[in-house]
């Protein structure tokens, strides 16, 4: 490990193809402050293959990139930048294992039901790459998560359309409200460390241990809840009743991808509820077949080739589709549904879009109507409802005016409910669920019956006091009002609120506007502040914090991709993410068919100037100082002359967007009079781009409108995707000679 290195992620689809194009531009500025920028593959394919290397020949096996990072996190010469990454859904596994395997890599199945040990192991190797494997390793620190001042300023300037909510909107937000796992969570604090088993006591008296030996510290608070199945499955044929009796389009929102064991299943039982005389008539065929309806209707549809009467389950599938209330769809053309595929729609998401676009999604002939969004757990849905209440009653947010609502998020250490995957369980059979403490004792319980989803998580006590002295920290440099969103009436919540309450204690807060508010009533603080062009602090828990870095972005300046995200690490280090990547697999449909990838990178630009000012920080190299100033000065002349990618063909992509930030950053480092080594150093390449501009933008805009192969979705050839990405030999050459 060096001090002078930043490590840059490769990950998956989008993001992973844009990597080919910026990080060689990157790597060669990075050489006039004598920095390394080293990449660490931790896409899904990647992580695949790192655990089950034991089954490759020595050719195919890969490093275990994400645990080295893990390590790297817990140091204080960390330094990584973090690219959007697949956190997959079962269906996105499948496909990843099924392309592996045909490219000749020996990964077992994916088995929903293993039944040998072998299978069993496959099993428990899977479950550490699927969902959100990648987040709970790196981010040994809180979240800091702004709209930088050039980004906002950009947007105050070029506003986009956040639509109103027509006269008589019928749209509003469905959530349960009791029997979830809000109303059933019970949450303890430990006075010292201990170990906790947890176990399933059936009615009969049996005993399943379902977690051992789980450790927890002094300080820290565990949790435990559950979703009742039966009022999840009678709430859901009742929003059904109602979206139909409305004539409005029914939509769910939930995270099946982060929450990748609770949510699924989630996920199942909504496509049972809709398709409930399919599941009547054909359930048993379809669990026989292996055809689980937590993957989502298109893994089903897709499997019948091989059930016998398929054909007729498919006609009975499709007649279901009229005969309910409208689906919204995620893409109409292809005739793609809310219930296709559970990583479709994922909340943080899908609920700001829907509110920016008017409270309407898309239905059957890509029309636009009302909407009920359904979202089962009632601890975050208040959010939305409130949000919706304030646009409805007050009209569209204006970017061209409004203020802003920074983000400071508790996660580090895998908190709060992104910890709960490896506790998480489906009730195999009635009874009573139990943690107990090595003493013995019983320190929480419940009453399960069979099918309930139960979980139980944890927060350490470190990652709080570092999360309330960041917010206090934030508060001070900004002035603004931090608030946290904090609900007295959930337990974990109110455990919580002690503890910041206590740590608050250690901090001047002299003059500081700190308080702690309900989701619902933050959201309406907040609205109105922002409404009147001030900003206010969002301070929130781990998943809380995934929904607002997307809802109040997504607002304010029409994507979350252009986040400034810094995580402090506990240790020391640095941890910079660039953003958002749920368009991702959409841009790569259309760069594989036309040569054309519309992914925005500025995120990426403002994560490398974060991270080059903390390793100029860190280590006193002034020259990598300059670096960082000179890209957010290069930022800001990109979103100035709007030089993101455009919208069609013809227009300059992703890779055009990577020359005008390189072509204006090497301006800004020729000019610069900080170092006038570096300057000599960029005369050149800045004098070459500036002159060959038109030519290179000529090249790059040349090889559009034709379909590209990259050698694969999943695990792409590198020097095929680096080919594809870097198509200017004008462009390539005055890059490449840099370094030299």
């Amino acid at each position: 490990m060096n001090e002078s290195t930043i490590y840059y992620t490769y990950t998956d689809e989008a993001p992973a193809l844009a990597t080919g194009s910026l990080l060689p531009i990157v790597q060669a500025y990075a050489t006039a402050a004598n920095v390394n920028i080293e990449t660490r593959d931790i896409s899904l394919a990647a992580r695949i293959l790192a655990v089950f290397a034991d089954r490759l020949t020595a050719e195919q096996r890969v490093n275990d990139a994400l645990t080295e990072l893990g390590e790297l996190a817990k140091t204080p010469e960390a330094n990584i930048i973090k690219l959007p990454n697949v956190s997959a859904s079962i269906p996105q596994l499948k496909a990843a294992i099924a392309e592996l395997q045909a490219l000749g890599f020996d990964v077992p199945d994916y088995a929903d039901e293993p039944t040998t040990d072998a299978e069993r192991d496959a099993r428990k190797r899977y479950d550490k790459v699927k969902g959100s494997a990648v987040n709970p390793v790196l981010r040994e620190g809180n979240s800091d998560r702004r709209a930088p001042a050039s980004v906002k300023a950009y947007a105050r300037k070029h506003p986009h359309v956040n639509k109103p909510f027509v006269e008589g909107s019928k749209t509003r937000v469905a959530t349960m409200g009791h029997d979830d796992f809000f109303s059933n969570e019970k949450s303890v604090v430990f006075d010292t460390a201990d170990v906790l088993n947890i176990r399933l006591i059936a009615a009969d008296g049996s005993v399943t241990e379902l977690k051992t030996g789980l450790k927890v510290l002094e300080g820290e608070i565990v949790d435990a809840t559950f979703m009742n199945a039966a009022a999840l499955d009678e709430f859901l044929a009742e929003t059904l009743k109602q979206a139909k009796s409305d004539d409005v389009l029914y939509s769910l929102h939930l995270k099946a991808t982060m929450m990748k064991v609770s949510d699924p299943i989630l996920f199942g039982h909504a496509v049972k509820a809709f398709f409930a005389d399919v599941f009547a008539q054909y359930g048993d065929a379809l669990a026989a077949a292996g055809l689980s309806a937590n993957d989502g209707l298109a893994s089903i549809i897709a499997g019948l080739a091989n059930v016998a009467d398929g054909e007729a389950i498919a006609a009975a599938f499709n007649a279901a589709l009229g005969q309910g209330p409208r689906l919204s769809y995620t893409n109409s053309e292809k005739g793609i549904t809310n219930l296709h595929v559970p990583s479709d729609v994922i909340v943080d998401a899908s609920m700001p879009a829907l509110i920016r676009n008017g409270g309407k999604l898309w239905g059957i002939d890509g029309g636009e109507d009302y909407t009920l969004a359904v979202i089962p757990d009632s601890s975050y849905a208040s959010v939305y409802q409130a949000t919706i209440e304030d646009v409805v009653a007050n009209g569209p947010l204006n970017p061209a005016t409004i203020g802003s609502v920074p983000n400071v998020g508790l996660m580090a250490q895998a908190a709060e409910e992104y910890g709960s995957h490896d506790k998480t369980f489906e009730i195999q059979s009635a009874g009573r669920v139990e943690v107990v403490n090595a003493a013995g004792e019983v320190l929480l319980s419940h009453a399960v019956a069979k099918g309930d989803i139960w979980r139980a998580t944890q927060t350490k006590d470190v990652p709080v006091r570092d999360w309330v002295k960041l917010a206090v920290s934030r508060a001070r440099a900004s002035n603004v009002p931090a608030i946290f969103w904090l609900d007295a009436a959930r337990a974990h919540d109110a455990k919580l609120i002690e503890k910041v309450n206590r740590y608050l204690g250690d901090h001047d807060t002299t003059g500081l506007t700190i308080e702690i508010m309900t989701p619902a009533d933050a959201t309406r603080y907040s609205l109105e502040r922002i409404r009147r062009g001030l900003d206010t602090i969002s301070v929130s828990g781990n998943v809380l914090r995934d929904y607002l870095t997307d809802l109040f972005p997504i607002l304010e300046v029409g994507t979350s991709a252009k986040m400034l995200s810094i995580v402090p690490l506990l240790n020391g280090g640095g941890l910079f993410e660039t953003g958002a990547g749920g368009s991702a697999p959409k841009h790569v449909q259309q760069f594989l068919e036309e040569n054309y990838l519309r992914w925005d990178s500025l995120g990426e630009f403002f994560a490398i100037a974060a991270s080059f000012d903390h390793l100029a920080t860190t280590t006193g190299n002034a020259k990598a100082k300059v670096l960082a100033d000179t890209l957010d000065r290069a930022t800001g002349t990109f979103l100035e002359n709007d030089r993101s990618p455009g919208r069609k063909i013809g227009t300059i992509d992703n890779r055009g967007s990577h020359f005008y930030i390189a072509l204006y950053w090497a301006q800004e480092l020729a000019g610069q009079t900080a170092d006038a080594t570096i300057a000599a150093d960029f005369t050149a390449l800045a004098a070459k781009l500036t002159a060959e501009e038109s030519k290179i933008v000529e090249e790059l805009i040349a090889v559009q409108g034709k379909p590209v192969d990259v050698g694969g979705y999943y695990y792409p050839n590198v020097a095929k995707a680096e080919a594809a990405m870097r198509p200017s030999a004008i462009f390539n050459e005055a890059i490449d000679s840099l370094g030299k």
